[in-house]
């Protein structure tokens, strides 16, 4: 391909991923002692696979998060119930999305690890699989890997385009180089304002790209044990309840001071602390201890007692029971900068939102939810505290959590749009 010798970044980066097999490996070894890679499947980081690739059509789906990959789940299962004949593959590069996604793909749906972006792996990797369609998510470019699938004219779409501000920093000193990968891509569907502009800066053909939002507005609603539910439900008996999910380094602190004050006004309140890592589990419940809080934790299989004031639930998967329990729910990364977390998986389950003011990674859809009167900024722990009182309140939560879902259920059209587009590439394809 003539046109990626103009670019001298990526001529550099590929002659340097030729010779960098070596360095992989012992990067790879690292991240297998550190519980970062799976020790049973660590050759699909090289492009190999035990498992068979199914007959008929294959379809391709690449996720680098895991919100990304679960945004996935719901467009793979209408696709699937659509055309039944076809076969999915979804590749993520994290044990954590591998975890979470697996269990809940269809039957027609494979899981496999991303491989590293050498040339080996990466032409071992479409040797084996041979997608007749690649969807990309977001905006994790792996070079050798787009530039290679583009080579066996293999139609790629990007869907839930995002490019970030800070990403686009990043890559404006190699505006040429980003603008050869996405040229690659037959079509993008983009979930912002700000990347629309960023396509336009880069010279991206109008025709090639729109504005649509996020995917993740139309996701389906996060599964659940109904029996666990009702165990939970029992435990907590008719106390208040509220929720800070997905909370990072820093917040929980912060957090637990407002569930104190609040604490004052709503007898019996109880917390549920979902950090984002569940690694940190342990770690939070016993500094929440040392600050005289009466802290039980879900992976050590404690049950919610009458005097418990926090529970601690770092398990995987489970989101979907928390949300559902609580009324209320502070959705976390957002009094630290972290970014925010997606606020549509409590509105899709009827709990009422509170954030921080850092929500960079979903600005656009808080930005909707605040003029809609469906989500709750605050400030600091102070003013959490305070908010969270008056949103307690059984009417306050219900209008909250009613006009989120409004905005929320609008998402399902993107959803449509994505199914639309992946039919008619596959209809050129053939």
């Amino acid at each position: 391909m003539k046109h990626i010798k103009r670019s001298l970044m990526l001529w550099c980066y590929f002659q340097l991923m030729k010779r960098a097999d070596r360095f992989i490996k012992r990067r790879l070894k690292k991240r297998l002692l550190a519980g970062k890679e799976d020790p049973n499947r660590l050759d699909e980081r090289f492009g190999k696979s035990l498992v068979d690739r199914p007959n008929g059509h294959l379809i391709w789906f690449h996720a680098a998060s895991v919100g990304e990959s679960l945004s996935l789940v719901e467009l793979i299962k209408r696709v699937s119930f659509s055309q039944p004949d076809y076969n999915f593959l979804i590749t993520t590069g994290t044990t954590t999305s591998a975890k979470l996604i697996v269990s809940r793909l269809p039957d027609k749906a494979i899981h496999q690890y991303i491989p590293v972006d050498t040339p080996k792996g990466v032409i071992s990797f479409l040797d084996k699989w041979r997608p007749n369609l690649a969807i990309w998510t977001e905006s994790e470019f792996w070079p050798n890997l787009i530039i290679e699938t583009s080579k066996r004219e293999i139609p790629m779409l990007l869907i839930n385009a995002r490019i970030s501000e800070k990403s686009y920093r990043r890559w404006r000193l190699f505006r040429k180089s980003l603008k050869v990968l996405l040229d690659q891509f037959t079509y993008s569907l983009i979930q912002d304002e700000k990347t629309i502009k960023y396509f336009s800066k880069l010279g991206i053909p109008e025709n090639k790209f729109e504005l649509t939002g996020t995917l993740k507005e139309g996701s389906a609603a996060l599964p659940y044990c109904e029996i666990q539910q009702e165990e939970i439900s029992k435990q907590i008996s008719n106390r208040p309840v509220w929720l800070a999910a997905s909370t990072h380094d820093g917040e929980e602190t912060l957090i637990a001071n407002a569930h104190r004050h609040a604490s004052k006004a709503s007898q019996g309140l109880l917390l549920i602390i979902v950090p984002r890592h569940p690694e940190r589990g342990l770690h939070i419940a016993s500094f929440l201890k040392k600050h005289n809080f009466r802290v039980r934790i879900r992976s050590e299989k404690e049950n919610i007692l009458s005097d418990t004031q926090i529970y601690i639930a770092d398990t995987l998967g489970e989101l979907g029971i928390w949300y559902r329990i609580a009324s209320v729910s502070f959705v976390g990364g957002s009094l630290v900068p972290v970014g925010g977390h997606n606020p549509y998986e409590p509105a899709a389950l009827g709990s009422a939102i509170l954030h921080g003011p850092y929500v960079e990674n979903f600005k656009e859809i808080y930005k909707r939810l605040n003029t809609a009167d469906a989500a709750i900024k605050i400030e600091d722990e102070v003013e959490l505290g305070i908010k969270l009182i008056d949103t307690l309140s059984p009417e306050n939560a219900a209008k909250l959590a009613h006009s989120a879902w409004e905005v929320s259920s609008k998402g399902a059209e993107i959803t449509d749009k994505a199914m639309n587009l992946i039919h008619e590439n596959l209809s050129l394809k053939d």
